[in-house]
């Protein structure tokens, strides 16, 4: 595992150097969105609501939406106002019993490891927990924003466990009302719960949605019912946009100069032409250049016998 985050834990006086690990990770079964006729992946781009335009990302803000439907746009300089915080503290307020604290707030689990200084402090704040059978309530310094989270024990290990703000939890605006519940009812009820009761073990239960995908999958690539989609060549629209601009650009200067795809095409035609004209041009002389080179190669003997004789 690759840490995301290192500061220390601080209770009174003691400080344990600890490194944050995520605890979980999802593996939910995810689906693109494909052309049915050809598997080709279905994209999505970023268009302005009001002007239709495509909108680059150097070109988006981020806005909030009021009650009424207006929009509040916030700049860089107006995020760096913000109160935020880049403490590498993980500050305990207090050690609460274990039951005060509704499963409902907890969001994210992390993993804490000691440096190797800090070994022994961790040692002994993990078996404080254990042995109080309490949580530890802490603040802690989030991708910059403060955040409420407990530390807990599972198997020798603390985790830090964060937490959603009290006026995050929604409450249920309905009612139940089942009338009068007989006694012999709740009888069968009570029954029924101790015939299933029994303790809890995550390994009892697997996710058999993800494995049947998995099992389908496998058995349409093994039948060949696998669609090759081929590759894009385009970059982005950045890239298209600027082969447009110039494509745009040439023909501007062909009409500039009076020219056309006609004329480039034709004359194209005429190159070909004009070379074996050329070439025909050129294929006598060079048979004449032959025989001259051969009538003076007889010729040579003879001179140097007749320069032999007069000497």
């Amino acid at each position: 595992m690759r840490a995301i985050w290192k500061g220390a834990v601080s209770f009174g006086l003691v400080s344990v150097p600890v490194k944050l690990y995520s605890a979980t990770e999802s593996h939910d079964v995810s689906f693109r969105q494909v052309h049915a006729k050809d598997g080709g992946r279905i994209k999505y781009q970023r268009v302005c609501s009001i002007d239709g335009e495509e909108v680059a990302y150097a070109d988006i803000a981020k806005g909030y939406e009021t009650e009424d439907g207006e929009m509040v746009i916030l700049t860089d300089d107006d995020l760096a106002e913000l109160p935020s915080t880049s403490s590498r503290e993980i500050a305990v307020e207090k050690f609460v019993p274990s039951d005060q604290i509704d499963p409902m707030l907890f969001e994210k689990s992390y993993y804490l490891e000691p440096e190797k200084t800090g070994a022994k402090p961790y040692a002994l704040l993990r078996q404080a927990l254990l042995d109080a059978d309490r949580m530890a309530v802490v603040t802690v310094a989030l991708r910059q924003r403060t955040s409420v989270a407990v530390l807990r024990v599972r198997d020798d290990v603390i985790v830090l466990q964060t937490m959603m703000w009290p006026d995050e939890i929604r409450q249920p605006d309905f009612s139940v009302d089942a009338g009068d519940v007989k006694p012999a009812e709740v009888k069968m009820a009570n029954m029924l719960v101790e015939t299933l009761a029994g303790d809890f073990d995550a390994a009892d239960f697997e996710d058999d949605y993800a494995e049947a995908v998995t099992t389908l999958v496998k058995t349409k690539i093994e039948g060949g019912e696998v669609k090759k989609t081929a590759t894009s060549t385009k970059s982005s629209g950045e890239v298209v946009d600027l082969l447009a601009a110039l494509q745009r650009s040439v023909d501007a200067a062909k009409s500039a100069r009076g020219e056309s795809d006609d004329d480039e095409d034709a004359a194209a035609d005429e190159k070909p032409a004009k070379k074996t004209a050329k070439t025909a041009k050129k294929a006598p002389a060079k048979k004449a250049a032959k025989k001259a080179a051969k009538k003076a190669a007889k010729k040579a003997p003879a001179k140097k016998a007749a320069a032999r004789k007069a000497s």
